[in-house]
């Protein structure tokens, strides 16, 4: 079975789009569709901005998702028969399975990105990854911390990602290190994604979900919160509220799609991180990659 997956925020890089854009007359109407929709040329900086200019949250998730779902647009013969996608990805994954029309699924992520934006200025915090210890032994770590530290990413087996307060992650880190965690790195992130200091943000969220038709998928997701398979409209919508305060279960997401047959794995959209992923939790998977024109 095909599968289709759609990277998350990271994953931008300068340039990105262009050749769709130039190549593409449909990628080249929706892109000015899109500038039109976020009130700003999103495509001057996707083309020519810098690295730090695509690091502001309000460019990075919409960016990362008009590539996605216009490579995905673009695509001969895409016809999946399972999608998924790594937090801000499974925006794009419901965009390609026809759960959500691209303008709703833009205005969604735009208000998704605004929103955890908003939740960071209220309360600093980040992110750490540690590597090199079972899910369980983190688990236990961040139960212990009398701070706000969470698992927030199960990536692959020993790489695990916890988000909370700035000295919730620090104490985290610390005792990761004293467990034997191969490294416990601080990322550059703009906050605690994937943790209750994101309730502002999925408040908000939630209102804007609940307002927006959703249609009955081509294919099954299988979303983040629980990696399990569904084709349901109202399940799709609540999972997708969750998934802003709870941790995205990609090491399971990709065990399950393979265990309900799943043969190869097609990233789509910029980076190659998914397929690294997908590898590791299963050195057996068959992945590719699309993250330009062809």
């Amino acid at each position: 079975m095909k599968a289709y997956v759609f990277p998350g925020q990271g994953a931008q890089y300068p340039g990105m789009g262009k050749d769709l854009y130039e190549k593409s007359p449909l990628a080249k109407e929706l892109f000015e569709k899109a500038n039109e929709i976020l009130g700003f040329r999103i495509t001057d900086i996707m083309f020519d901005g810098t690295e730090e200019d695509l690091r502001q949250t309000k460019v990075t998730q919409p960016a990362i998702f008009l590539h996605s779902v216009l490579l995905a647009k673009t695509l001969e013969n895409f016809n999946p028969e399972m999608v998924a996608g790594h937090s801000l990805g499974e925006f794009s994954a419901l965009v390609a399975n026809g759960a959500l029309s691209f303008e709703d699924g833009l205005r969604l992520v735009s208000k998704r990105a605004q929103a955890m934006q908003k939740a960071c200025e209220i309360e600093p915090s980040t992110m750490a990854a540690i590597v090199g210890l079972e899910d369980e032994i983190v688990e236990e770590v961040c139960t212990s911390i009398d701070d706000v530290v969470v698992p927030a990413n199960y990536n692959c087996p020993g790489q695990l990602v916890i988000s909370g307060s700035f000295s919730g992650i620090d104490k985290a880190c610390e005792a990761m290190t004293a467990r034997g965690a191969k490294r416990a790195l601080k990322l550059a992130v703009g906050g605690a994604f994937h943790s209750p200091l994101m309730e502002p943000a999925r408040e908000e969220l939630a209102a804007a979900i609940n307002a927006t038709p959703f249609s009955q998928p081509i294919c099954p997701i299988y979303q983040n919160v629980n990696a399990a398979p569904t084709s349901d409209p109202e399940v799709i919508k609540q999972n997708l509220i969750a998934q802003l305060t709870a941790p995205v279960r990609w090491t399971q997401t990709a065990k399950n799609m393979i265990a309900d047959g799943a043969t190869l794995f097609t990233e789509i959209g910029p980076g190659k991180v998914l397929q690294g992923l997908i590898k590791k939790v299963d050195r057996n998977a068959e992945v590719a990659g699309v993250q330009s024109f062809e």
